[in-house]
């Protein structure tokens, strides 16, 4: 994953509360079990003028030019509620969303963000109306700032407001690794609590000529 310190990027208004995952991307768009090919989907049932059209709805804020290249989006309450499937978050990420402000999100979803590194960010309502209050007709002069090193979201007239994320999501992102990735960077520290343990208990460690024989027995 691409590791994210600062963006300073468009940001789309979606204030809505209770967005769940079905609405992020319906069931019907998920064709594939894989990371690409979902973007087109997303927010499909809003996105488009019907179930099987692809004929763009004017009304709907991706729709508007404007706010087309936003990497940034803002939300409501419960954001990602519903069913816990990934593909809500990728295809957040392929579609070219890296950050989300909401008031807050549901706890899976919020995982699924930092595992695909888009950053699950957490503000009061007031704080995100003023934010979307400040995109005025020209969002591209009036980008709004995420860093993650200083935990801040900051607009163009200044204002600056701070966020709190946990410290292992927030190296996670930093680093662009995901969780296994993340525990990899112990592999010293494993090595050595496996080492310590294998002098306390050697009887639980078996040696490679009995481990095979265990296996063959298991086998047969």
């Amino acid at each position: 994953m691409e590791p994210f310190t600062t963006l300073t990027a468009i940001a789309a208004p979606l204030l809505r509360d209770n967005i769940d995952t079905d609405a992020i991307i319906p069931s019907r768009e998920m064709r594939s079990v894989t990371k690409t090919g979902l973007a087109d989907g997303l927010f499909a049932g809003w996105r488009y003028s019907g179930v099987s059209s692809r004929e763009p709805d004017p009304d709907f804020i991706l729709n508007d030019p404007r706010f087309a290249p936003a990497r940034i989006l803002l939300s409501g309450a419960n954001f990602g509620c519903g069913s816990s499937r990934e593909h809500a978050v990728w295809a957040l990420a392929e579609f070219g969303f890296r950050a989300i402000i909401a008031e807050s999100f549901n706890p899976i979803f919020r995982g699924n963000c930092v595992n695909n590194g888009i950053v699950p960010v957490e503000l009061g309502c007031d704080a995100i109306a003023r934010i979307a209050a400040s995109l005025g007709h020209w969002p591209a002069n009036q980008q709004v700032t995420v860093d993650l090193q200083r935990c801040t979201v900051s607009t163009a007239q200044s204002d600056l407001w701070q966020f709190q994320i946990d410290d292992e999501a927030q190296e996670m992102l930093l680093g662009g690794m995901d969780a296994i990735e993340l525990t990899l960077t112990r592999r010293d520290a494993i090595d050595r609590a496996r080492a310590a343990d294998r002098l306390r208990r050697p009887w639980i460690y078996l040696e490679q000529g009995r481990e095979d024989s265990a296996k063959e027995q298991i086998t047969n």
